[in-house]
């Protein structure tokens, strides 16, 4: 690996990947630096275990109609499925199915919820979504407000910055990637070099240049682009002399990761008897409301989603509690006969993964306005790129892209102007 380069990047997810390609396509001198022993981060596909693939994590190609992957699907031949549908479909609430009219009233208190928390970040001050619903709680459903608002933020709502809520642009074009977003974006960077098992564990940015320290040696470069999660750089993981400016320390913190998992349930055969992917929420008293998605076929897959502070307290729980709970919902709807047809079980731990530390970013009330300082650059040659330095499309894949070609294209110039 040789030592000198122009750019080198931190972080082989989205972010750093779309930089490696944006500065690969004009000739650069650049090196990608991943610690694991796999690209993409939070965007990881399986495709064999289950027989089907899915996403452990990013799935949707939210902003559907402005989503830069949707071309990027098309060229490269990925399925994606156009319809969408609103977020509370099939309800299973305790005692049995909701009848369509009660799961239609159920999406309108949700779908209330969201407007009003959104009106209020656009007019009133930076407040915590909660102090919203509670000014219009929305009676029997207000469990099933917060577990949607904790599924899209990854944080409850006393948690949630009204502000930066209302800034994140959503089109109401969200669409599922049918063959994977984690196989998307591993496609569309296929031929990007990278160094994987190659942590970097210190920055010396205090004379011309940055210096990297890597297991594999020192690299050296003119500019550096930091793509690694907030939670990582919160927790010190990379150490940097001199220290980074403290205003940078302190948009870390506000823009935590929150908690978002997956369990996969897969089945030697149909249970379920849909011929479409199909949401199903199920709500207990007492118990995690869980929200399926449901992947049809001989040997379908129930994808349950858990968020927010239940998700953390069922990884605290230890090993296989998250799925025991998934796996408890799914046959208090469908019944314990569906039980014995199960043929594999996979639960995500995003926030327990040290390279990753959570889902998403999300501003935590009152300090909506620091996401903008990850767009500043530090001393002429440090840059951040990834979902969180995002102001309107962060906490999704296509807003860590567009991060990072962003962030390639300012590290070159600067790089180039120092030469």
């Amino acid at each position: 690996m040789p030592a000198d380069y122009e750019v080198a990047i931190v972080g082989a997810g989205a972010a750093g990947l779309a930089a490696a390609r944006a500065l690969m396509d004009v000739g650069a001198r650049f090196v990608l630096l991943e610690a694991s022993g796999r690209t993409g981060g939070r965007a990881f596909t399986e495709t064999t275990r289950f027989g089907q693939t899915w996403d452990l994590g990013c799935h949707w190609l939210h902003a559907a109609d402005t989503n830069p992957f949707v071309p990027i699907a098309d060229a490269l031949g990925f399925r994606y499925r156009t319809t969408s549908t609103r977020l509370v479909r099939n309800l299973w609430l305790e005692g049995g199915w909701a009848a369509p009219e009660v799961a239609n009233a159920a999406a309108d208190a949700v779908d209330a919820a969201f407007d009003a928390v959104r009106a209020a970040g656009e007019t009133g001050p930076d407040e915590p979504a909660q102090a919203v619903l509670d000014r219009a709680p929305a009676g029997q459903w207000a469990d099933l407000v917060r577990h949607w608002f904790c599924l899209m933020t990854a944080s409850p709502p006393p948690g949630i910055s009204t502000r930066d809520f209302a800034a994140y642009r959503d089109t109401e074009f969200n669409w599922p990637v049918i063959d994977g977003y984690g196989a998307l974006v591993r496609a569309h960077h296929a031929h990007v070099p990278v160094e994987l098992d190659c942590p970097v564990t210190h920055i010396d940015w205090s004379g011309g240049g940055v210096r990297l320290a890597t297991p594999r040696g020192e690299v050296r470069a003119r500019t550096v682009i930091i793509a690694v999660p907030t939670a990582v750089l919160a927790q010190g993981r990379i150490t940097f002399a001199p220290h980074l400016p403290v205003s940078l320390a302190e948009a870390f913190d506000a823009l935590r990761l929150g908690v978002a998992e997956k369990v996969a349930i897969g089945f030697d055969r149909d249970v379920f008897g849909y011929d479409e992917r199909t949401g199903v929420t199920v709500c207990r008293s007492g118990a995690a409301t869980v929200n399926f998605q449901i992947l049809p076929g001989e040997r379908p897959v129930a994808i349950g989603h858990v968020a927010g502070p239940v998700a953390g307290a069922l990884l605290e729980d230890g090993a296989g509690a998250l799925a025991d709970a998934v796996r408890s919902a799914l046959t208090a709807a469908f019944g314990n006969d569906i039980a014995e047809r199960v043929a594999d079980v996979r639960a995500t731990n995003w926030a327990g993964d040290p390279l990753i530390g959570g889902a998403y970013s999300c501003a935590v009330p009152g300090l909506a306005h620091l996401r903008a300082r990850l767009l500043d650059t530090v001393g002429d040659r440090l840059l951040f790129a990834g979902e969180a330095a995002r102001l309107h499309d962060f906490s999704t894949c296509h807003g860590a892209h567009l991060s990072g070609i962003d962030a390639a294209g300012r590290a070159l110039r600067l790089a180039r102007a120092a030469a």
